[in-house]
Parts: C-alpha cells; structure tokens; sequence
C-alpha cells in the first residue's frame, strides 16, 4: 500500500485512536479527582527516534513538552537500552519534565519479526533441525504525563512559592519503573512515601500503567495488521505532511518582524514586575521565535524551562496553521526557536519552576498572540484570562481522620474574537482540564463550595465583548494550608483592536466567612474550619471598538 491522501489519513486517525483510548484507560482507571475528575493528564505516540506523531485532545501545555522527556529517556538509555518490556518515568523539568507533579510515563514498542525462509540466519551456522530466529523491531513510543496532586515539597500540593527545584517535591531523573515487563516496585513506594497522599500516588501510577499497556498494544496490533515498514513510512509521512501545510500557512502570513512585550505580575517573592518579550520574525516559509529581551530567570518559582516555551510555541503555531495540518512535531520544522540560556524561558538548574508551567506559560502565550495579533488581526483573539488560577489546599481531614491534598485550576473569560464574544467560565490556550464538579470535591475532602458563579461583566466591551470569568467561593471544614498561584492580579487581559481590557482577578480570604482579607496573586497561607476562600478569576479582553464610541 503507498502512500496516497487516503491511506494519509486513515493512518493519522489510527495513531490518534491509540492516544485517545489510552487517555480513556487513564481516565476510568485514576483515583484522584484531578486525573479522574478534572482530567489533567495527557497521551502521546511517537516514532522509533523519538518525534511526536500523533496525540489525543488533551493539555497543549503537556503535549508540546512530551517529545523532551522521550529524548531525555533515549539520552539516558541509548538506543539498545530501552528493551521491550521497559518503562520509563520522569518528572525532572531540566531531562524533559515540565514542573515535579507532572510524572511522565514512556514505553518503547516492539514487534516480532519473523524470519524470512528464503535468506540465511546472519551471523549464524545453520545446522539441521535449528529454527530460524525471529527479530525486534523498534516501531515508536507511547507515553503519558498525569499531573499527581502532591509529591513532596515544602507545601501540600506541591506547588510552593519556592526559590529552588529541591524545595518542589521529589526529583526523578529518567529511570526504568519496569524492565521486561516486571514492575519496580520500590520506585513506586519511594514516590508514595515522599506524597502527602501515598495511596492516591499508588492508584494514579497504576492508573497510568495500564494506559502504557494499552498503548503498547494498540499500536502493536496496527503494526501487525499492516507491516512494519507501511507504519513507519507513515508516520515519516505525517510529520512531512504537517512540516507542508505549516510552511503554506507562513506563507500566507505577510513578511515582517513583529514584537510583543507583557509581563508577569511578580515572581511570588518581590513586586518587581517580569517582562516577557518576543520578536517572530516571518521569511517566507520560515518563522523565527526570539525571547531575547526577556527578564533574566527569577528567585521565585515562575521560571518556565525550554520545554515548557516550545510547548507554547507549538501551540500557537498549531492555533494559526488550523486543523489542516496533523498536531504532531512536524508543526515546529519550519520554526526556529531562540531562547537565552538563563532567562524567564529557559533558565538554569536548579531554579524553581513550579509556577512555569502552569503560569508563565499563560503569558508566553499572550505574548505570542499580541505579536501574531500585528501580522493576522482577521484570525487572532484579545487576550484570555492569562491565568490557570491554581488553587492548593492541603492538610488533615478531621471527619475522616487522615490527610488530604486537594488541586485545581479555575477557568475564567476567553478573549473575545473578531467574529465573535469570548467564551466565559472556560479554560484557554495552555490548559484544557474540566471543573472539579462540586459532588466530587465535597465527596472527596473537607471542603463546601458556597458559591460558584459566573462574575458578570468582567469580560472587556467591545465590538465582540470578552468572555467573563468566575467566583467560586470555597468553605474550610478542617484546618489546612493553602497555596495560590495565580496572574492577571495586577494588569489586566488586554483588549485588541480598540477593545477594552477584561478586569483583573482576585484573590479574597474570608475570616469567619465574614471579615474580608485581600490575598496576593501569589500566597501561602494557614486557614481555619469557617474560613472562606474567593476566587474570582479574569475577564477576557475585547476586540474592536465598541459600537457606541
């Protein structure tokens, strides 16, 4: 079978398939509510070197940085090192990883070849009677990345406002969690005994797995179906085809340099606002991505490591290109990207990076769409929430007599488009998690949601109004601590085209449930049963001038 646009495309399904029924086993086997509930966890298949083929609708922000951690296992293992059977895992943000509750899982795939009667055994004398050997062929890589709600660190939930990686949670270099197939369980008992929430670790490790085991076999199956070779050459096929499409698309994008700063409220330590400037250069066919001028990597925990920026690159490469193209590592060959050793977006070990995921990634994303904003004002939106407002609430549960770490991201306001509002009360660009449904929580910890609504008018006007964000307001029933990530607590999500800013969020204590205490965007604090947390999280920005200026 050659390759034509048909077999094309049946193929890319097929790969798609695998990752999103791993993402299903994932999904119905996890045990903590943010894998189970709120879905935070993300799959992918990869070819024999390594490169990202096909993935599920999962995290952008998970996807974009999965090819690192595979190349960071290769690295690790070499190429006769990985052997059918093994697993990989890995969570360090400077081998592949992203931020320390982030565990990536990683599995090569083989298949059995047989022997061709018509040639000889290489290598070997044959003797009558000996049976032919079968060989194994490397045909990719499946993986799974699930953010585990608490691995250590200084603060529950593992999240803190740190100064350093060591102060996160615990480190893990890529090892092999399963030769052959056997299971290394004290590498599973020593991430449980360095979590808060040790069989919550057990079953979402379990949980992933059995996601790799059925990646294995899916992708062995079609390999079986159809031949090695034809699997292969497709997948060659797909990546070339996604490198054409991207390059027609930054053809259509005029020639030019276009330049976007923002910044960061704070890095959770100082007040000292952090710049984040970019310059996409656009040549032709070529498109080049250059951070330089941004700030100098920080004290505090919002250092986003280079995996973490090419993520957010591939994802606005992906957004302008569209859904012509496959979403696999193709996208980025046309793009080069340029990120200064030491900086906000590709710092030095051991800088902390918790907030860098989740946060900063946000921003890098708002700069390269005010940048892309200038060469496509018909296709880009005002600026989204810029924000995945992380709330970690962490201690002993009274009623229940154990401990319990509880994380979650809030949506807020889309920006709004230029053929439309923003949407409200969703996640944008570097998440796609769901809500923790207000069952679940209550269920699970000792926590009461008092309020969950709609914060109306906190979208931006506009000739298409911004998206509005949301409260919600979460009541103590034990002792606890808390952490809050969050942006968008001192400049707002930016309007485009006339288009008024979306308001900024907020972050409200409430002593008692009455005496209001104003929370930075950036806090740690102790909290008492009665005691109320508020949320309120940003608008979207508008676009275009509104109809009665």
């Amino acid at each position: 079978m050659p390759v034509d646009p048909i077999s094309l495309e049946v193929f890319k399904n097929m790969f798609v398939s695998v990752a999103e029924e791993m993402g299903v086993a994932l999904l119905r086997t996890a045990y903590s509510p943010n894998i189970k509930e709120r879905r935070d966890f993300s799959c992918a298949v990869f070819d024999p070197q390594g490169q990202m083929v096909a993935q599920a609708a999962h995290q952008p922000v998970h996807l974009g940085a999965m090819p690192a951690s595979v190349r960071a296992a290769m690295d690790a293992f070499g190429s006769s090192g990985l052997q059918p059977g093994d697993m990989v895992i890995l969570n360090d943000p400077y081998l592949g990883g992203t931020h320390l509750p982030d565990i990536t899982l990683l599995s090569p795939v083989y298949v059995e070849i047989p022997p061709n009667p018509s040639l000889p055994n290489e290598g070997m004398r044959e003797f009558e009677g000996q049976p032919r050997r079968s060989s194994r062929q490397l045909v990719g890589f499946v993986a799974n990345r699930g953010h585990h709600a608490d691995v250590g660190g200084m603060t529950p939930g593992s999240l803190p406002l740190s100064t350093e990686l060591y102060q996160e949670g615990l480190i893990l270099p890529p090892l092999k969690l399963a030769r052959r197939g056997r299971i290394n369980q004290e590498v599973i008992q020593l991430i449980c005994r360095n979590s808060r929430t040790p069989e919550e670790r057990r079953g979402d490790l379990a949980a992933q797995i059995a996601s790799i085991r059925v990646g294995e076999r899916r992708l062995q199956e079609m390999v079986q179906r159809y031949d090695p070779g034809l699997v292969l050459e497709h997948m060659g096929a797909l990546l070339d085809y996604a490198e054409r499409v991207t390059r027609q698309a930054i053809r259509e994008i005029p020639d030019g340099a276009y330049y976007a700063l923002d910044y960061m409220d704070d890095d959770g330590l100082t007040d000292q606002p952090v710049p984040i400037a970019v310059a996409i250069t656009v040549s032709g066919d070529q498109m080049t991505v250059d951070f330089t001028g941004t700030s100098p990597q920080r004290p505090g925990c919002i250092n986003a490591p280079a995996a973490v920026t090419a993520s957010a690159c591939l994802y606005m490469v992906r957004c302008v290109v569209g859904d012509a193209a496959p979403a696999n590592q193709g996208c980025l060959r046309p793009v080069t990207l340029i990120t200064p050793r030491g900086t906000l977006v590709n710092p030095e070990p051991q800088r902390g990076v918790a907030g860098g995921n989740v946060e900063t990634s946000q921003r890098i994303t708002d700069v390269l769409f005010a940048a892309m904003s200038q060469a496509l004002p018909h296709l880009m939106p005002a600026a989204s929430q810029g924000t995945m407002n992380n709330l970690l609430i962490g201690g002993h549960d009274l009623a229940r007599h154990k401990p319990f770490v509880y994380y979650e991201t809030i949506a807020g306001g889309m920006g709004a488009r230029p053929t439309r509002d923003g949407i409200s009360g969703i996640h944008t660009h570097m998440t796609n998690t769901m809500n923790t449904p207000i069952e679940a929580l209550e269920f699970a910890f000792p926590l009461r949601l008092r309020r969950y609504a709609v914060r109306r008018g906190s979208g931006g006007d506009g000739l298409h109004r911004g998206g509005d964000g949301l409260v919600r307001d979460v009541e103590f029933l034990s002792p606890a601590r808390v952490t809050i990530l969050s942006e968008r607590r001192k400049r707002p999500p930016p309007g485009y085209h006339g288009g008024h800013h979306g308001q900024s969020g907020e972050n409200v204590l409430l002593r008692g449930g009455v005496e209001e205490v104003a929370l930075a965007g950036k806090e740690t604090l102790d909290v008492v049963p009665g005691d109320v947390l508020s949320i309120r999280t940003p608008g979207g920005g508008g676009w275009g001038k509104p109809q009665n200026e």
